[in-house]
């Protein structure tokens, strides 16, 4: 057990029985100066159990372990262990190994890319357990380099460096990864997030399915093409929209990774483009919409709400009799409530009618806790076209 005491308010103690391991700066009664591993106790002082100290971060405590017990060695072992059988069965070989809080290991993030390993230490307090979980990972998982990918905003509100760093063995610039049947390069020391968009694997998968053997799809925000590789697996034709050509040459060496020479790659913007689909009466049997988040705060949610109706509206338009619409935003500040009401709103709006097949969330190497909020983010619908 740690040797440093902090002390909280009633306010603070209360985060922890409701099911939130996050106390607040403004909800400690003490101030130590440095990070790291310290016991918690309440204003009488009894111990409430250890948490990650951030002294610089509004959030100064993320509770690790709820009891006396020593996080040592052998205890970071143990969580990284039961966070990979967790993943047992997982048809990929890019996936979430450790989700912070959804994984009970708050600010650190465990990605696995083939052979190899990317991490975030997103806390003041875990940085100062650098060694040991490193070293977990490695008994754990045996991967051939691990890479810290510590080029993540956040670390910035723990006054922490900003960087990408190797902290053992070696990791390749590109790697090639498998989900399901398709294959796909991920970029671990320069990519969006750890090296790709691992959250939407099971959609991804579940996109594929829907494509009617020879029919047609669209796939609105493709960046590297990760959905138009699923979709062109059993479609006749897919169209992949982005805004950047760089994402769409990475997107045409994924595709020729696969043999796959049907899609059709597009630099555009998809709200421009989309209009003009439907101006010339393009008609598609399944559309994906998975655009970036357009909600990066909360004051943007309204402005993102009429962004996210519009290029919904769009969609429906262009869904083929019986076509499939498949919707996804990324935006932690939208919630899901609003997202859905959005998706009525739009649905309304296009005079289309239609039903609902599934809702979608985060894949089971995302888990996300109900009295957990910041662990899930992600959230869609599949719906198809009656008329």
């Amino acid at each position: 057990m740690s040797e440093q005491n902090i002390r909280v308010t009633t306010r603070g103690a209360a985060r922890w029985t409701s099911g939130h391991p996050w106390i607040y700066r403004s909800d400690t009664m003490d101030h130590p100066p440095a990070p790291g591993l310290i016991s918690v106790l309440d204003r009488r002082g009894k111990f409430l159990g250890q948490a990650l100290y951030s002294p610089a971060s509004e959030i100064s405590l993320r509770l690790l372990e709820p009891t006396e017990r020593p996080v040592d060695a052998a205890w970071w072992v143990e969580r990284i262990a039961a966070a990979w059988s967790r993943r047992a069965g997982i048809d990929a070989t890019g996936f979430r190994v450790v989700h912070g809080e959804g994984d009970g290991l708050p600010s650190l993030i465990v990605d696995r890319y083939d052979r190899w390993i990317v991490m975030q230490l997103l806390s003041a307090g875990l940085e100062t357990m650098r060694a040991e979980v490193v070293a977990a990972v490695r008994a754990v998982i045996a991967p051939e380099g691990i890479l810290l990918r510590h080029d993540a905003p956040v670390r910035r509100h723990e006054s922490l460096a900003e960087n990408v760093e190797l902290a053992w063995g070696e990791v390749p610039e590109r790697v090639e990864i498998r989900e399901g049947a398709v294959r796909y390069f991920a970029a671990p020391w320069t990519g969006q997030k750890t090296g790709a968009f691992l959250d939407q694997r099971p959609n991804r998968l579940l996109a594929g399915s829907l494509v009617p053997p020879g029919g047609r799809a669209l796939d609105c925000f493709a960046y590297h093409g990760s959905f138009a590789l699923h979709l062109a697996r059993q479609a006749r034709e897919v169209v992949a929209l982005d805004v950047s050509e760089d994402a769409l040459e990475r997107g045409r060496e994924n595709a020729a990774a696969n043999g796959l020479a049907n899609i059709t790659w597009r630099l555009g913007d998809a709200f421009e483009v989309l209009r003009d689909f439907d101006r010339a009466r393009e008609r598609f049997d399944v559309v994906v919409v998975d655009p970036p988040a357009f909600a990066k705060s909360r004051s943007a949610v309204a402005q993102a709400l009429r962004g996210y109706h519009e290029i919904n509206l769009r969609a429906m338009k262009l869904l083929a009799p019986g076509g499939v619409l498949l919707t996804a935003s990324c935006s932690f500040h939208l919630r899901r409530s609003q997202f859905l009401e959005m998706i009525a709103g739009a649905a309304r709006d296009s005079g289309r009618t239609l039903t609902v097949l599934e809702h979608l969330g985060q894949g089971i190497d995302h888990p996300e806790i109900l009295t957990i909020p910041e662990t899930g983010y992600l959230k869609g619908i599949v719906l198809r076209a009656l008329s």
